[in-house]
């Protein structure tokens, strides 16, 4: 390990505390939202976030961008959003008499990029982001042109407003590494919120740590080891989706490397070097809910996903 690897890991749970409680200037309650999207960015995957209006999905995006020192940009989706208005184009300039072309970024060309609503974006505008997240570059015409590191899409939906949405197809959802529950405040969480954004001001966060220094602890997350055994579990773990009597399509490969990246954000963002059970445990549920497809009978049922986990995690004793 470099010295400038070292020092950031001494650093870490420092760091890990200082971000929490930033974000915690802004955010009420959504402990275990806040967790995961941390595991997401620790682990380099994308996240999907969902919930009902109005429950701060934006704003954690946000804020969380400007605690780590990120380029952020935003993109706004609905149905009449182009692949062009996401990747950028290219546009001919007139200089000195002559024509060139010059190409023009597009929002995609951010660390941190919010795509606001994706289930509202046409199934073409949404595959313009299917390059962006697998292999981190964009091509417009015959040239490609390499994203800044490091790169997150992290997406919002709202599940209950169907009307004007298209469905995320399968290959989009399974890029993203967690999908991501946010729930409604308790009485005393909402109570907390009219307090501080019913009054003059809103709170300021202020930025914790440096690209660079984002990039050194991705690089030390990947480095935590991982016992035979676990691994073996989480391998198991996905295999069992693919032959659950009430799963029509099981999770993939993705999933397996998944579940081991994002159990080792958590260790390491727990302060810990090793990842145990628990760690696996809990990050079943974000890394599986959107790579399992259930059949008619199970949804005829009203099982849901969460429920194929919890029963596979019991059988398997994990």
């Amino acid at each position: 390990m470099s010295e400038d690897l070292k020092a950031v890991y001494s650093a870490a749970p420092g760091i890990f505390q200082k971000l929490r409680r930033e974000i915690d200037k802004v955010m009420v309650g959504q402990n275990v939202a806040i967790e995961q999207l941390l595991v997401s960015i620790l682990a380099g995957g994308h996240a999907l976030l969902e919930s009902n209006p109005g429950l701060a999905k934006t704003l954690l995006v946000k804020t969380t961008a400007s605690c780590l020192g990120l380029g952020y940009s935003r993109i706004q989706c609905t149905p009449d959003l182009m692949p062009a208005d996401i990747t950028g184009t290219t546009i001919i300039e007139d200089t000195d008499g002559s024509k060139k072309f010059r190409f023009e970024a597009g929002p995609v060309f951010a660390n941190i990029v919010l795509a606001d609503e994706i289930n509202r974006a046409s199934p073409k505008t949404q595959s313009a982001l299917l390059e962006a997240m697998q292999e981190k570059q964009v091509t417009v015409g015959n040239k490609t042109y390499p994203l800044d590191k490091p790169f997150f899409i992290l997406a919002t939906q709202n599940p209950i407003e169907m009307e004007g949405t298209f469905p995320l197809p399968e290959a989009q959802l399974d890029r993203f590494l967690l999908k991501i529950f946010m729930e409604y405040p308790s009485l005393e969480e909402e109570l907390q919120i009219l307090e501080r954004y019913t009054g003059r001001g809103e709170p300021v966060v202020e930025r914790v740590v440096s690209k660079q220094e984002v990039i050194a602890l991705q690089q030390l997350c990947r480095d935590i080891p991982v016992s035979d055994d676990l691994k073996r579990a989480a391998v198991n773990l996905v295999l069992a989706t693919r032959k659950w009597e009430g799963v029509q399509y099981g999770a993939s490969p993705r999933a397996s490397i998944g579940l081991i990246v994002s159990a080792k954000a958590r260790a390491f963002l727990q302060g810990r070097n090793y990842v145990s059970k628990e760690d696996l445990h809990v990050m079943a549920y974000p890394v599986l809910r959107h790579r399992i497809i259930l059949n008619f009978e199970a949804e005829r049922k009203g099982l849901t996903r969460d429920h194929v986990v919890t029963d596979l995690l019991r059988n398997l004793n994990i």
